[in-house]
């Protein structure tokens, strides 16, 4: 719709300045020349100015799934900045199912939305993702998932827009290494640790998992993983997988990494529930700073948090949405823009509440 009427607006503005080095009858060739030229200047002029001021226009939003704490942050961050700018904004959950957001594409291509805004339900779909929205020509953008720069180079039309999660696991190992003895809570000259990973199939999950332990090795501390289980996000899993942990190694475990706040808060749960205290016989970290792991980080119950920045994010998709719909493309190996993560303490956790 946007490129139709910059089309017309610069057709008109054309024939006009055409017209008018017409009626110049007695003007040299050179003169008609430089009028033409004015004339495609102009022209092209009032087609960038239209497709830059003109807002609107159909926009999908594919969630993983809806019952995902940090991505409900997120995608009502999203409606509010959409919908805020005049666009018609429609949000599908994928339940969780790739099948299931394949179709729900297809669903808005066929709805002829000007533009796609995809968390993958799988990273290992993007190259489908990819193929099916270049085929579509729908300006795209990914988040919170991200595809392989190699992957996103199929087409020029597709960002991603999230966060490096190798600092979110990279700041989750200073948390504890900024501790009063860098974790090792029973001196016995290394830090044990059980793992509670999400997807490991997402890559925000294998490079947590990586960069936290490997905050500590860099720093030279010896680490010993106890355990390393899935817990896909869920709170109730990460309960589960801790109670287990905890009854299965006691005293053993001095650090519970979770790769995000609300497999953390379920860890919590069953760390309450042993009779450990974080902080004092055991640390605790997670990742995005839900409003909720804010408010133990506050009351001493987690060690900190890293904050993941929904509405940052979204921002950010949306301005990258706007500059393909105006035209932009993006080379290959530049197609990623992150925001930055930021630790969150007890000593800063106020200023994010």
């Amino acid at each position: 719709m946007k490129k139709l009427l910059a089309l017309a607006v610069a057709g008109t503005m054309a024939v006009s300045l055409a017209a008018c080095g017409s009626s110049a009858s007695s003007a040299p060739a050179s003169s008609s020349e430089a009028t033409s030229e004015a004339a495609t200047s102009a022209a092209e002029s009032a087609a960038e100015s239209v497709v830059e001021t003109t807002q609107g226009g159909k926009v999908g939003v594919c969630i993983y799934k809806f019952d995902d704490a940090f991505m409900t942050t997120y995608r009502n961050a999203l409606q509010e900045i959409l919908e805020g700018k005049g666009y018609e904004v429609t949000i599908v959950d994928g339940n969780n199912d790739q099948a299931k957001q394949n179709e729900q594409i297809n669903t808005f291509i066929t709805q002829g939305v000007d533009a796609l805004i995809i968390n993958p339900v799988m990273t290992s779909a993007a190259d489908q993702i990819i193929s099916t929205v270049k085929d579509a020509d729908v300006p795209t953008v990914l988040i919170n998932r991200e595809p392989t720069a190699d992957q996103m180079s199929a087409y020029d039309k597709l960002v991603y827009v999230g966060c490096d999660a190798a600092q979110s696991g990279t700041f989750q190992g200073e948390l504890i290494l900024d501790t009063e003895n860098k974790g090792d809570i029973n001196g016995d000259g290394k830090v044990s640790y059980i793992m509670i990973q999400g997807d490991p199939e997402n890559i925000d999950a294998q490079l947590r998992t990586e960069y936290s332990v490997k905050a500590l090795t860099d720093a030279g501390v010896e680490v010993e993983q106890l355990d390393l289980q899935r817990g896909d996000w869920d709170r109730n899993k990460g309960q589960e997988i801790c109670q287990n942990d905890l009854a299965k190694y006691g005293d053993q475990i001095e650090v519970v990494f979770c790769n995000n706040d609300d497999m953390a808060i379920g860890a919590l749960q069953a760390i309450q529930a042993a009779g450990r205290t974080v902080n004092k016989d055991i640390y605790l970290v997670g990742v995005d700073a839900l409003d909720a792991a804010k408010n133990e980080v506050a009351n001493g119950n987690m060690t900190g948090t890293v904050l993941n920045d929904a509405k940052g994010q979204a921002t950010q998709a949306v301005e990258c949405m706007e500059e393909l719909l105006g035209g932009k493309t993006y080379a290959a190996g530049e197609q990623s823009v992150y925001v930055d993560y930021v630790k969150v303490t007890p000593d800063n956790v106020k200023d994010f509440q």
